[in-house]
């Protein structure tokens, strides 16, 4: 009878010696976090806070390991922007962060362990907490980098690497305003063995309106405000937006252009790590 015993102690032992690595990150991070929340705001907050996040990279570096990606910085630096709560871009996915001049071309690398962490860290965001179903919301988009929204417009079919056990591409709009346009934004993440990469890239591809889902779009925002809702205009605009995603989502594969971004996915996913 001892044995089984042994094997689940053993086996807890080395769950928890597999994620101390990340839970040294993570205590570090939090503990940055509750000093710059209470500190000052001078100049020397300031370098101290460009000294954390150094140190910060320092330990994602080896905790991820080297990546390297086409076209994009050989190191990276921490994806957090900031430590201090409440700034805008603070929760960034807590990883590794990459970017080419101009930000067209973003990515992030972590793991699994940082990952399932982050999850948590935004459950009341609406961010699902199976990673499957994040890596299929918006949320995940939203969150993980940038400070601005993402609508997704679609799924796009990829070809899983054999290395990969996971692997999904959407495209969206990203912006800080109207979400609602044709769009060129595609977004690749997979997941191999214990690391993660996600990879954006603004402007892939070039689509155009579906004339369906803009005669879904002008139907929804014909119907009339609920004037006792101080949010009434807003939530209308809301519900054509989800209404238009969903119809675009049904009819993009049937389009002259979809076939061109389904290619672009995937050559885009060929530029994450194979191993």
């Amino acid at each position: 009878m001892r044995l089984p015993a042994l094997l689940c102690l053993l086996v807890l032992t080395t769950t928890a010696h597999a994620a101390a690595p990340e839970q040294r990150y993570l205590d570090l991070r939090d503990r940055h976090i509750a000093k710059f929340s209470k500190a000052p705001e001078n100049d020397e907050t300031s370098r101290q806070h460009d000294a954390a996040l150094k140190e910060l990279t320092g330990v994602l570096r080896e905790l991820v390991g080297p990546v390297a990606i086409k076209g994009l910085p050989a190191e990276g630096k921490s994806n957090a922007d900031t430590l201090f709560k409440g700034d805008s871009g603070f929760g960034h996915l807590d990883g590794l962060g990459f970017a080419s001049e101009g930000d067209k071309m973003q990515a992030v690398a972590t793991t699994t362990a940082l990952l399932k962490h982050w999850l948590r860290e935004h459950r009341e965001d609406g961010m699902p907490q199976e990673i499957g179903a994040a890596f299929k919301s918006d949320r995940f988009y939203y969150y993980a980098i940038q400070d601005s929204a993402f609508a997704k417009y679609a799924e796009l079919p990829i070809t899983k690497p054999a290395a990969a056990s996971a692997a999904v591409a959407v495209l969206g709009v990203r912006g800080n305003g109207d979400l609602k346009g044709p769009p060129r934004e595609i977004d690749v993440v997979a997941i191999q063995g214990e690391k993660v990469y996600f990879l954006a890239v603004t402007d892939a591809v070039k689509t155009a309106e579906i004339p369906a889902c803009e005669k879904v779009w002008k139907q929804m925002m014909a119907k009339p405000i609920d004037k006792k809702d101080p949010r009434g205009g807003m939530a209308r605009e809301d519900q054509a937006m989800d209404a238009y995603t969903k119809c675009f989502a049904k009819e993009a594969p049937s389009q002259s252009w979809f076939a061109a971004a389904v290619k672009k996915a995937q050559s885009q996913l060929e530029l994450l790590p194979q191993r």
